[in-house]
């Protein structure tokens, strides 16, 4: 068990580090700020204060980092290995997809799912001929709107007078 509130800070970002891809002065930042709580947590003895809500939008890695050809990671928590992030987002995180997008700037373009996962539904739909099904069915129903404009409206139900 480490001795120190400077080991225990560097135990505490090692193990962050381990997870997350940081530069050398995002590491030094990161230990400051981990030995300050540690001490500021020693002195009061009481729970840090919730994070700010400028510190909860910073993304924990880059776009092209989080959207890989074979996995997502999650840009809030840093959680990877996904093949979607809708269902993390909820459960995690309380989030729907606009939001998170709407918080990191995400482009709309830009699907939130690993890019091979993607591909494989397109082909997989592609191959029950999926588009072609829906191509048709918007036919019939572009047919069938048509053909209700330009029928003769029928008259309304007049009231019978009684003589």
């Amino acid at each position: 068990m480490p001795a120190t509130l400077v080991e225990l800070a560097a135990n505490i970002v090692s193990s962050h580090a381990s997870i997350n891809e940081m530069t050398t002065e995002e590491l030094l930042k990161e230990i400051q700020k981990v030995y300050a709580a540690l001490q500021q947590l020693e002195i009061s003895g009481t729970t840090l204060e919730s994070p700010t809500e400028s510190e909860k939008k910073v993304p924990t890695m880059s776009l092209k980092k989080a959207f890989q050809a074979d996995q997502v990671f999650c840009l809030v928590c840093g959680r990877g290995g996904m093949k979607t992030l809708a269902r993390h987002l909820a459960q995690a995180h309380g989030m729907k997809p606009g939001e998170y997008r709407k918080q990191f700037n995400i482009p709309a373009s830009q699907p939130l799912t690993a890019r091979n996962f993607s591909e494989g539904r397109k082909q997989m739909a592609q191959d029950r001929g999926l588009a072609e099904n829906l191509a048709k069915a918007r036919a019939v129903r572009a047919a069938k709107l048509k053909a209700a404009k330009e029928a003769p409206k029928k008259p309304g139900r007049t009231a019978k007078k009684k003589a």
